[in-house]
C-alpha cells in the first residue's frame, strides 16, 4: 500500500500526485519552504493531508532552526507558520493544523529551566504531534467510514467528484474511505469517478486508487453525471470537504454544487464525508469561506499543451460553496449530522 506523507529523520516524504497515475515517484522533502511549495503546487493536496503536511513542515522547520533562544525561535515559528498558511486558502485543515502545532508550541516554553532546554523539547514535542496527528487522520478516517457504510447502498453505483481517498488524507480516505468500508462490509458498490476538470484527480488519482484496491471503478466526464442519474444509474453521491460552516455549507473541488443541484433534482442522496476538523465554526455560512482562485493556464493548458486559444482569458476558481440544503447528510468520525446542521454540527463537538 501506498503512503501519502509520512516523516523520517531526512525529511518530509511524500508521493508525488502531480506524476500520478504513469509514474509513482516518492519526494523527500528536506526544509519547511520546500513543504510550503508541495502544498502550493499540489504535489499533496485534499484538506486533511495538506493538514498533515503543514504540521510536519512546522516541526520540520524548527527542527532545522539555528535558534538557541527562546524570542528567536519563537520568531522562527511564526515564520514558518506565515509560510506555510500562506499556500492554499480554502482546506481549513491547514489552519487548523497551524494552529495545533502552535499549541504545543506554547505548552513546551515552560518546561525546562534553561532556554537549550526548551529549544530542544519544542524540537520533540512538534516532531511527536505531527507525527500524532497523521495517526490521528487514519483513525479517524476509519471511523468515518464505519459510520458512512450505513449509508451506503447494499448494491449499486456510488458517484464521487474529485479524490477524497488516500491520497487526500494520511491514509484510507473520507469519501472513499466510506466506499472502502461499505465494500470490507460486503455491499456491491462500484464506483463512477468523475475526471473533475481541470486538474483531473478524479481520472488521475481517484481511478487509480480504486483500482488499486481492486474496487470496480468507471471514469466519466464531468457533464456525463447528469445523464446517468437521470437514468437512474447513480444511487448516492459522496464527496469530500475542504471546508464546511457551521450551518452545513460545504466548500469543495468546483463541480461540486452542480453534482449536488443535479442528485436534488433526480432524488439522490448526497453525502459528504469530513473530519470534524474540516468544520469551521467560526464561519457561520459559507459565504465566508474563501475561495482559492488558481492559475488561468490549469484550464487553458492540459499536461503542458494549449487547448484554447492563448489570447482567450479563462478563470480557474478552485472550490464552490455547497448549500447545506442539498446535502442529505454530513458523514464524520463522531457521527452522522443531518439538517438542521447548525444544531447537529454543534452536537457532535460535545
Amino acid at each position: 500500500m501506498f503512503k501519502t506523507i509520512e516523516w523520517t529523520e531526512e525529511g518530509v516524504r511524500m508521493i508525488d500526485q502531480t506524476r500520478l497515475p504513469t509514474e509513482e515517484i516518492y519526494r523527500t522533502y528536506r526544509d519547511y519552504g520546500e513543504v510550503a511549495e508541495a502544498i502550493r503546487s499540489m504535489v499533496i493536496r485534499g484538506a486533511p493531508a495538506i493538514g498533515v503536511a503543514a504540521a510536519m513542515g512546522v516541526a520540520l522547520g524548527i527542527k532545522n532552526s539555528d535558534a538557541r533562544t527562546i524570542p528567536a525561535l519563537r520568531s522562527d515559528f511564526d515564520r514558518i507558520a506565515e509560510t506555510l498558511s500562506s499556500t492554499r486558502p480554502t482546506a481549513v485543515n491547514l489552519f487548523w493544523a497551524i494552529e495545533r502545532m502552535r499549541r504545543v508550541f506554547e505548552a513546551s516554553l515552560s518546561c525546562h529551566d534553561t532556554d537549550a532546554q526548551v529549544v530542544q523539547a519544542v524540537r520533540i514535542n512538534l516532531k511527536e504531534e505531527a507525527k500524532r496527528i497523521l495517526a490521528e487522520d487514519i483513525a479517524t478516517n476509519e471511523a468515518m467510514g464505519r459510520h458512512g457504510a450505513l449509508l451506503l447502498p447494499d448494491s449499486g453505483t456510488v458517484l464521487t467528484h474529485c479524490n477524497a481517498g488516500a491520497l487526500a488524507t494520511g491514509g484510507y480516505g473520507t469519501a472513499l474511505g466510506v466506499i472502502r468500508a461499505a465494500v470490507s462490509q460486503g455491499k456491491n458498490i462500484q464506483v463512477f469517478a468523475d475526471e473533475t476538470r481541470p486538474f483531473l484527480q478524479g481520472a488521475r488519482l481517484t481511478a487509480w486508487e480504486l483500482a488499486k484496491d481492486g474496487i470496480p471503478v468507471t471514469l466519466i466526464t464531468d457533464n456525463m453525471a447528469g445523464h446517468f442519474m437521470q437514468q437512474g444509474q447513480i444511487k448516492a453521491v459522496i464527496v469530500g470537504a475542504d471546508r464546511i460552516a457551521a450551518n452545513g455549507d460545504t466548500a469543495n473541488k468546483i463541480g461540486t454544487y452542480s453534482l449536488a443541484v443535479l442528485a436534488h433534482e433526480n432524488h439522490v442522496p448526497f453525502y459528504v464525508a469530513a473530519p470534524l476538523s474540516t468544520i469551521d465554526r467560526s464561519l457561520p455560512s459559507g459565504e465566508g469561506i474563501p475561495i482559492e482562485e488558481r492559475s488561468s493556464t490549469e484550464v487553458t493548458q492540459l499536461g503542458g499543451v494549449q487547448i484554447a486559444p492563448p489570447s482567450v482569458p479563462a478563470r480557474h476558481p478552485a472550490f464552490d460553496v455547497t448549500p447545506h440544503r442539498y446535502i442529505t447528510a454530513i458523514i464524520t468520525e463522531r457521527g452522522i449530522a443531518r439538517d438542521p446542521y447548525s444544531e447537529s454540527l454543534r452536537a457532535l463537538f460535545g
